[in-house]
């Protein structure tokens, strides 16, 4: 049924927004070992912009901390590198968000879908083990995990409505539908942004695989964090469907869907905070 071509959607991918320089050169760093904090430091507070946005969630419920954080380099003692990394690219990711409303898909809705799937999916890592510092990259896994739709509502809009409308219709999984309409599922697509913005491949990955079984802790809290945020109905992703969490998952977290929704505070908190950030 699809009239377009992978090729098409992989030019589109090529097309979109890359991150700004700083955001760029901040990925870089971070990810060399012969970086200095001092460099990092520069090309963060070379961005007005993104380092009054950082400093601004730093400083927020979000991360309670004891003591206002007054500058990038305090903000990186107490929370580390890859935070502040992840931070940068969460700021230059909502950035590119552009106003889109249908019956079926509303960006705003699907950010704060996204930002709860995001906190959601950072808090079970911690949950699990993971320290505060590497449960960033959680965050951006769920802050992500939809954003090949965004490629879908901006350049090939007609056909992902009639999948959104089919989807809404029928209660089948979008995600099967886009690959039926469009020859490809945001999943993929979603897999090739984060290669373009060079995010780890590990990441990468789980963004591609957030609709299947998962097969690492990465992929179980994304998948966990995606159904919660739905469940509780905070945003919308365009997906009707509800997936309940797979046994491997329930026996990971020892813990069922409504038992992780009430060890977070309950949907009321949820909300707050995902209304925070979207503030901030």
């Amino acid at each position: 049924m699809s009239t377009i071509s992978e090729q098409e959607i992989i030019d589109y991918v090529e097309a979109m927004p890359a991150f700004p320089k700083s955001v760029n050169k901040v990925i870089h760093l971070t990810s060399d070992m012969d970086s200095s904090v001092k460099e990092i430091v520069t090309v963060i507070e070379s961005d007005p912009v993104m380092t009054v946005k950082i400093l601004k969630v730093i400083n927020s419920a979000f991360y309670n901390l004891q003591t206002k954080v007054s500058s990038i380099q305090r903000a990186l003692v107490i929370i580390g590198i890859n935070t502040i990394k992840n931070l940068a690219i969460s700021v230059a990711i909502i950035g590119i968000l552009k106003p889109y409303r249908t019956k079926y898909f509303d960006t705003d809705l699907f950010l704060e879908h996204s930002l709860a799937t995001a906190f959601i999916c950072k808090s079970l890592a911690e949950r699990q083990g993971v320290s505060s510092m590497h449960s960033s990259d959680y965050f951006i896994a769920g802050l992500l995990h939809d954003f090949g739709k965004i490629v879908f509502a901006e350049r090939f809009s007609e056909l992902f409505n009639l999948a959104l409308e089919k989807s809404y219709q029928t209660e089948t999984d979008l995600n099967i539908l886009e690959k039926e309409y469009l020859g490809m599922s945001h999943a993929q697509v979603g897999y090739m942004l984060a290669i373009k913005w060079e995010l780890p491949v590990d990441l990468a990955k789980a963004i591609e695989g957030h609709h299947q079984l998962p097969t690492d802790l990465l992929g179980h809290c994304l998948f966990a964090a995606n159904q919660i945020a739905k469940q509780s109905k905070i945003g919308a992703s365009g997906n009707p469907i509800i997936n309940p969490l797979p046994i491997e998952s329930i026996e990971l977290f020892g813990a069922t869907a409504e038992d992780l929704i009430e060890e977070l505070g309950g949907i009321p908190a949820i909300k707050a905070t995902v209304q925070h950030l979207i503030g901030v």
